[in-house]
């Protein structure tokens, strides 16, 4: 009995503790919400006086940058001092073309037009496929092509080819035999004997 009551004291006691967090989130949302809208209409320079900031395009390699980076800090002042910092720091700023990531694979060089391609779902480039068998001869018709029977190594004379019946095939075929499914077999070091 005893069981059931420290269980139930512990459920209630976290959904009290659950509901104070979600209290407390709110409170603070709705503080930095209007912490924002404050600077939201404030020169940069204001802004950086309130927060006691120091100038964003005089970040340095070294410098300690986490000021900038708090949530009260608005978006576009956060951004410059990150630019400085990746422009100061040769290693970042100094790019050697050999990214993968560095390509613009958003599509804006379509001019907002759909992308269009050969790919097919499920057919891959069949389009592709089919314009490149329709530019090879077909191989049909290289069959029935006659040739010189002299090119190819055939013989004049036919009379000396055995000739064997599909029947005749079939009983000289045996199949082979059927081997047992391999089984995988483990061996533990404490199976083992030493």
């Amino acid at each position: 009995m005893s069981d059931f009551w420290s269980r139930r004291r512990q459920a209630v006691e976290a959904e009290d503790r659950a509901t104070r967090e979600a209290e407390t989130k709110a409170a603070d949302a709705e503080v930095l919400r209007v912490e924002q809208a404050e600077l939201a209409d404030l020169p940069d320079a204001e802004v950086l006086a309130r927060l006691d900031l120091p100038d964003p395009d005089g970040v340095v390699s070294g410098d300690d940058i986490s000021a900038f980076l708090r949530r009260v800090v608005p978006g576009h002042i956060r951004n410059r001092a990150l630019r400085a910092l990746w422009r100061s720091n040769p290693v970042l700023a100094n790019l050697d073309g050999l990214n993968d990531y560095d390509g613009d694979f958003t599509g804006d060089g379509l001019g907002g037009a759909p992308l269009r391609t050969s790919y097919e779902v499920g057919r891959g480039l069949a389009a592709h496929v089919r314009k490149l068998a329709a530019a090879q001869p077909d191989r049909n018709d290289q069959e029935n092509v006659p040739q010189d029977q002299t090119e190819i190594g055939l013989a004049e004379d036919l009379s000396d080819v055995e000739l064997r019946a599909p029947e005749d095939e079939a009983q000289d075929h045996v199949p082979a035999p059927v081997e047992p499914p391999r089984r995988m077999r483990f061996t533990f070091e404490e199976d083992r004997e030493t």
